[in-house]
């Protein structure tokens, strides 16, 4: 028996397969395509990027913990130049030798439902199955669509977010971006450039933040307030000042006004839209109420004529090698402690399936780290592996409790990149 089976070889999967290799465990990377870097490598098939992408948060909040990013990248990397950094962590860590690609995890089964800690049989599409003593799964969350439903038939081109690669896509048609996340938000002001005419519809007003002040990133400012131990309110009020001196106020530009408050939902973090609206490139729009061939119509009774709608409405979490049965909530990652551990099975766990408000690759090298030192901790018997057995047997706790987050699937996986931070690191010294 082997000892961990990773599935999956993105940012998630490799941050895994370096903790555990590192700790002395042994451990296998199975990735169901030609290359690694799941969703920021643009060829793949589970790639959801376009050729625009670039990160929303800065590099040094986005990095693994130990490994940086080239000083000659920009504050925010396109993704060929994330498909450059991990390739080179990869080589600098030795992985590659430990990845199996073209190899499909197709299922897997504990050994023994009723032992805890029996380990794994695991079905690959090489025809082959191995059984393995633990399984991290780590295969994204930017892969399958979540597709909304609307009344009626839209009879002009459709597509979600994931589909969209390039901007050709959008020239000359009129287009209907679907969705407020970073994503939607981001295929909007490419429209309004390249489209003949671009609206967005959103359910809510959200709070948009650049993505600089005053030349530094956004979210390095926000890692100074943290730093000073400044409370929410107060983080709150200054975030809130600072997007009005850069973006100016919502109402000045025809934005709608948020219903919640800055940091209840997940942040936009875009400096195009505000131009684009108040320059009448971009129109926003409410909710759709429903389809009638190439018309859409809306909530608030207006209408608009379109060839292109793209959705952007997000992905849902899926594991199709695993039964739901055996997650503790029925399915994705609710119920494990941490986002991580499951609170019955001492063999199974998950990396980064998370969406932090701000990166989230140290986030997930963290929780491999503590991963790892779980197992090497529970294989010497030590005390602290029991401690934790015993305190995610009691609560799949989830440090989101310090945000109430608006009740949207959106935010199925957020936490609050600091708060969980510490949480994970308090954990690891436990470990130790």
């Amino acid at each position: 028996m082997k000892t961990v089976c990773v599935i999956g070889a993105g940012t998630s999967g490799l941050a895994a397969l370096k903790r555990l290799t590192e700790a002395g465990v042994a451990a296998v990377c199975y990735e169901a395509h030609e290359d690694l870097g799941g969703n920021w490598n643009i060829g793949s098939p589970a790639s959801s990027i376009n050729e625009s992408t670039h990160l929303i948060s800065s590099k040094e909040l986005t990095e693994y913990n130990d490994y940086p990013m080239p000083e000659r990248f920009p504050d925010f990397p396109g993704h060929a130049q994330v498909i450059e950094y991990l390739l080179s962590y990869v080589e600098h860590f030795d992985l590659r030798k430990d990845i199996q690609f073209q190899t499909e995890v197709l299922r897997i089964e504990p050994l023994n439902e009723q032992v805890q800690d029996s380990g794994w049989r695991v079905e690959l599409s090489d025809g082959t199955a191995c059984e393995f003593a633990a399984v991290v799964i780590a295969n994204g969350h930017n892969w399958d669509p979540r597709w909304p439903e609307y009344p009626g038939e839209f009879t002009g081109e459709v597509l979600h977010s994931s589909q969209y690669k390039r901007t050709e896509t959008l020239r000359d048609k009129r287009v209907l971006v679907v969705g407020g996340g970073n994503s939607g938000c981001d295929i909007a002001a490419e429209a309004a450039v390249h489209a003949r005419h671009a609206e967005l519809s959103w359910r809510r007003g959200y709070h948009v933040l650049p993505k600089f002040f005053r030349g530094v990133p956004i979210d390095q400012w926000g890692d100074l307030l943290h730093r000073l131990r400044l409370p929410l309110w107060l983080r709150r009020r200054i975030a809130m000042l600072a997007a009005r001196w850069a973006l100016g106020p919502n109402a000045d530009c025809a934005m709608p006004t948020p219903d919640h408050r800055l940091f209840e939902t997940h942040p936009i973090i875009n400096s195009q839209l505000h131009h684009h609206v108040g320059h009448g490139r971009l129109t926003l729009r409410p909710d759709i109420e429903r389809f009638e061939g190439n018309l859409v119509y809306f909530v608030d009774g207006s209408q608009t004529q379109v060839d292109l709608v793209v959705f952007a409405t997000g992905f849902k979490l899926t594991m199709p090698f695993l039964e739901d049965r055996f997650l503790p909530s029925g399915s994705g990652n609710r119920g494990f402690y941490l986002n991580i551990f499951h609170p019955e099975r001492d063999d199974l766990f998950i990396a980064g399936m998370i969406q932090p408000d701000s990166g989230q690759w140290g986030l997930v090298d963290d929780q491999a780290l503590a991963i790892a030192r779980f197992l090497t901790a529970k294989k010497q018997d030590a005390p602290a592996a029991s401690r934790l057995r015993a305190d995610k047997r009691k609560a799949a706790e989830c440090v989101r409790k310090t945000i109430a987050y608006v009740d949207s699937p959106r935010h199925d996986l957020e936490v609050e990149y600091y708060a969980y931070r510490r949480s994970l690191r308090r954990l690891q010294n436990q470990l130790q």
